[in-house]
């Protein structure tokens, strides 16, 4: 294909997009401390630019980011797809080892950190002592990046010309053998991601979008199809149900994104109908199954404005959307039809298409698809294969008019609460406790969490489980893997039962969780 029937990539559209609001508002503090138009926006990009060339960094140079929500972390999303920098940004509620792991397998040496983790990037620094830190603020650890971009002039927004195999992100994703695996994003897939969102999700006109969730994940996914749409971004440092209700009601919110669990804190808070939500039209969903009884509660207090989307880091967001109109009764526990704009199947354990109502692995091929995982060779061959398709684990069920719901997991993933959870992680915490001869973690159904972390766990001859242990084993799950990974529930007995093959049975494991 030559470069003149190539389609607009992400660093080109962006530019593009902001142009053409220079004189509009396209984002702002829900708290009103600030407020920027497309040229403005535009214009921090470049100092930002500036200043990161002045630290030595390029096209292609490898950085890590932790932060919170914040204009800042725009700028750098945006001279990230304009430049060309390969970025990793490490979870909020992450690990201390976890970030380690990443930022060591990723090759980063260049970290951008706020002030709300510099203790965490102290820590870091004890131990990875070649690690640079730039500093969204004054820090008494490196070169405050915000103050050097403040002092650059700006200048015209130029894209550099990425192929569409340029690597754009690194994304770490948890897995079956305890390591973290990171996801390859390039500028191909995130084209491709944003113009399946475009054409297939349901926006309103301009849309007045609010940002809660982080800006660092999936909340990035929203940036430039809000900006091509003509819409604006109205910012929020994290998810706190009061404050959202209210920038909702303030700011006239028409859409936004939210986690099952975060619908769920809404719908619980007492005096949720004292706020004005009408201006609502579309609230999209996904990184976690949604309970239909919740989703018929939120449909029936907010309205009929919620669309779901499917997807993993492997192919991000789009592989199956649940539109509006098709939150019928009989779909609420559904994950939607499969996007048109990609390949997909759904196959038996031996690569066969299944028949209509019969359980298959979700298959997909596309533009949007990862091409693997980073200096993962095995596992990326034996995900992704070589013949172009994405096995993602995840099995299905396809109903005669196309709507497909996820039935089950290959792999023993736990979702809770919109985060991804690997049972074999928490074992793996859960027994370096001697008092903890072996583990077994599932997921058990919990209407907050949509999924709770669950332990089951066998004790050492003459310890009993009392809750001050249990308290002990949360935490040191906390510490050493995150708080997301901490068990929810530990209970004892006597043995974990096995299959035939010796291998931990989890089917048995739920299924006993009945009898507790």
């Amino acid at each position: 294909m030559t470069d003149q029937h190539r389609g607009q990539l992400s660093g080109h559209m962006l530019v593009q997009a902001l142009a053409q609001a220079s004189e509009r508002e396209v984002v702002c503090a829900a708290d009103g401390s600030y407020s920027l138009t497309g040229s403005e926006l535009a214009n921090l990009i470049s100092r930002y630019i500036a200043a990161l060339t002045l630290c030595g960094v390029d096209t292609g140079t490898p950085l890590g980011l932790l932060s919170g929500n914040r204009v800042e972390v725009l700028a750098l999303i945006g001279a990230g797809q304009v430049q060309g920098y390969r970025r990793t940004a490490l979870h909020p509620m992450g690990s201390l080892d976890d970030h380690v792991f990443a930022l060591t397998d990723a090759g980063i040496e260049t970290l951008i950190v706020d002030e709300t983790f510099a203790a965490r990037a102290d820590e870091l620094s004890g131990r990875l002592p070649h690690l640079r830190i730039l500093s969204l603020g004054e820090s008494a650890r490196g070169t405050d990046l915000a103050k050097l971009a403040d002092e650059q002039s700006a200048t015209d927004l130029v894209p550099v010309d990425l192929g569409p195999d340029h690597v754009l992100s690194v994304t770490y994703t948890g897995g079956t053998t305890g390591k973290p695996k990171g996801v390859i994003g390039t500028t191909g897939n995130l084209s491709a991601m944003a113009l399946v969102m475009l054409a297939e999700w349901e926006w309103p006109k301009n849309p007045t979008f609010l940002m809660c969730t982080p800006l660092s994940h999936a909340g990035a996914a929203f940036f430039l199809p809000i900006l091509v749409k003509g819409g604006r971004l109205v910012v929020l440092p994290r998810f706190e149900p009061q404050s959202v209700l209210k920038t909702i009601s303030q700011h006239h919110i028409d859409s936004t994104m939210l986690v099952p669990s975060m619908i769920y804190t809404l719908l619980d808070q007492p005096n949720l109908a004292e706020f004005d939500l009408s201006s609502l039209d579309t609230v999209f969903y996904g990184a976690a199954a949604m309970n239909p009884q919740r989703l018929a509660e939120a449909i029936t207090w907010i309205g009929p404005v919620f669309a779901q989307y499917y997807g993993q880091s492997e192919c991000p967001m789009v592989i199956t959307y649940l539109a509006k109109s098709d939150h019928t009764p009989a779909n609420l526990a559904s994950c939607g039809k499969p996007s048109p704009m990609l390949s997909t199947s759904l196959r038996s354990t031996d690569g066969q298409a299944v028949a209509v109502g019969v359980p298959g692995e979700i298959w997909v091929s596309g533009s949007v698809v990862a091409p693997g995982y980073w200096n993962r060779t095995d596992e990326t061959a034996a995900t992704f294969g070589a013949d172009g398709w994405l096995r993602t684990g995840d099995v299905a069920v396809a109903s005669v008019d196309g709507v497909w719901t996820i039935v089950d997991r290959l792999k023993d993933m736990i979702v809770t609460g919109g985060f991804n959870v690997f049972s074999r992680e928490v074992e793996d915490a859960l027994c370096l406790d001697p008092r903890v001869v072996a583990a077994g973690v599932v997921g058990l159904p919990d209407p907050q969490w949509g999924e709770a972390v669950s332990a089951f766990v066998v004790m050492a001859a003459g310890v009993e489980l009392t809750p001050e242990i249990v308290s002990e084993l949360q935490d040191m799950v906390r510490q050493a893997k995150g708080a997301v990974q901490s068990p929810k529930r530990i209970t004892a007995v006597e043995r974990l039962p096995l299959t035939g093959l010796g291998k931990l049975d989890k089917v048995a494991l739920k299924a006993m969780a009945s009898t507790f």
